[in-house]
């Protein structure tokens, strides 16, 4: 009689061809997923016990057993992660709901392509229960890996209109829209924008309701008064010289995150511009920057804490295998008016 056990260590594709199903299957089974069939979890058990693949967490998942531990995956420097209170309001919210869940958070910064792969590995090891993801751009592949491994995933944001991931969004149409009718209510004639990357769905969309603002209002947009920052100070500092040397004559600006707002601000104080009174600001975040900023900051606020407790509850609905909450939320905004957009004297 042939023995199942082979010679070195079965892999995860072994056991796929002799369970007769899909790599990403035999994960799920391993994960403890409810996303599989009863047929095809014995088909997998029984491969795994034929060929030994046995190794810690897979055998405990297999017994139903969890890791009750959920990782936060965030692809970007410890500088900004530290210099940005979105990340610290959105961890704050996570924590909080995984803590009423007797949850551990395992924070993670991905920054490199060997980081990903080294991720990835960790994950195929089975040592989490689920993944909660930040601050994507619209290339990642990561999303689409951690679903192919079978792992519970719900996103911070999306990478497009048509995101198949899971996720909670705020409204950032809204936000940019709600940002050009205050300032044309102000009297601003001139408006212009400091956009994030572009290559994230954030960034377009706060853009796009700008756009969208500026047609509302009867005003036709004007690429020059359009500059792309990468949501960093120093991004929106650069963002706004540009939009100084192109347009000098430009009267409020709309500025994508409050971080590039103090940016933006300082490189209007270097031109002797004067907030209000030359030149109207309005961010995005209401973060403490907004109300720290001589002056005060307009800012859309985000419900940053909700949308980080929002999208642990939806990842803990999903291991579970009891979804309640839609499985793509998008939280409201509200423009919180400071004294960055003083009125045009006589409008």
């Amino acid at each position: 009689m042939v023995s199942g056990r082979q010679g070195g260590r079965p892999t995860l594709e072994q056991v796929a061809a002799r369970a007769g199903v899909g790599r990403g299957t035999v994960s799920r089974v391993i994960n403890g997923s409810p996303r599989v069939s009863e047929q095809a979890r014995r088909a997998v058990a029984r491969a795994v016990a034929e060929l030994g693949y046995v190794p810690n967490q897979a055998a405990r998942a297999l017994a139903g057993s969890r890791t009750d531990a959920i990782a936060l995956v965030i692809p970007e420097a410890e500088a900004r992660l530290f210099a940005e209170p979105y990340f610290l309001d959105l961890i704050r919210g996570v924590s909080a709901e995984l803590a009423d869940a007797d949850k551990q958070l395992l924070l993670t910064l991905v920054r490199s392509e060997q980081e990903r792969q080294r991720f990835e590995q960790y994950l195929a090891a089975q040592r989490v229960d689920g993944v909660l993801l930040a601050s994507v751009h619209g290339d990642d592949p990561l999303p689409d890996r951690i679903r192919e491994l079978g792992i519970p995933v719900v996103m911070n944001g999306r990478r497009s209109e048509a995101e198949p991931v899971p996720y909670v969004d705020s409204d950032n149409i809204g936000a940019g829209r709600a940002a050009v009718a205050h300032l044309v209510a102000r009297g601003r004639d001139r408006i212009a924008t400091v956009t994030g990357p572009l290559d994230m769905y954030v960034a377009r969309a706060r853009l796009g309701g700008y756009m969208a603002g500026l047609a509302e209002a009867g005003r036709i947009p004007d690429k020059s008064l359009v500059s792309a920052g990468d949501f960093t100070e120093e991004g929106g500092r650069r963002a706004m010289r540009l939009l100084l040397d192109r347009r000098p004559d430009l009267d409020a600006v709309f500025v994508a995150s409050d971080v590039m707002a103090a940016g933006a601000r300082g490189a209007l104080r270097e031109a002797g511009r004067r907030v209000p009174h030359d030149v109207a600001l309005v961010g995005v975040d209401d973060s403490p920057v907004a109300r720290l900023m001589d002056p005060p900051l307009t800012s859309v606020r985000q419900p940053i804490e909700e949308m980080g407790r929002t999208m642990a509850r939806m990842l803990l609905q999903e291991i579970a295998g009891t979804p309640e909450e839609p499985r793509r939320r998008v939280l409201p905004t509200e423009l919180v008016v400071r004294d960055s957009c003083r009125a045009v004297s006589g409008s």
